[in-house]
């Protein structure tokens, strides 16, 4: 018998010290590139979205790889593609952490309309507001101090 699996992540990580670098005019050139990586590691990138200082990544996981060194990858290439490409002059690196929550299949198309709406939902909500509203949903405990 083969292996099935329907594995979705809702990844969310920064900037370092939350720099508002990622200009909107290069975004988009970022998230193909992410996409791209998510493909190389034959994983389904549904959704990439952000903000000038996070973005959002909601994808599909293989069995085969971690999420952890799924992430590692994705922050190292797409850190050396932002420095080669001088995308965001202002970038020096992506925050050490992330959060990831796993999302059940059927919630997956309103979890891409709330990452497409990351513009609009940052105008009235911080993501600091956001991040723990997501923890707290999600039942993650956490020390506040290790947030910023």
């Amino acid at each position: 018998m083969s292996t099935y699996t329907q594995i979705l992540y809702h990844v969310v990580f920064g900037t370092k010290n939350r720099v508002a670098c990622l200009h909107a005019d290069n975004r988009e050139t970022l998230f193909r590139y992410i996409n791209g990586v998510l493909e190389n590691k034959r994983c389904h990138g549904y959704q990439i979205n952000g903000v000038t200082d996070h973005l959002h990544i909601l994808c599909g996981l293989r069995p085969a790889v971690s999420l952890a060194s799924l992430i590692k990858d994705v922050k190292v290439a797409s850190s050396q593609f932002i420095k080669e490409q001088d995308l965001f002059p202002e970038f020096t690196h992506w925050q050490d952490g992330y959060g990831a929550f796993t999302c059940s299949y059927r919630d997956k198309d309103t979890i891409i309309r709330y990452i497409q709406g990351q513009e609009e939902h940052h105008r009235t909500v911080t993501f600091m507001e956001e991040f723990t509203n997501m923890l707290n949903t999600a039942g993650v405990e956490y020390d506040p101090k290790y947030l910023v």
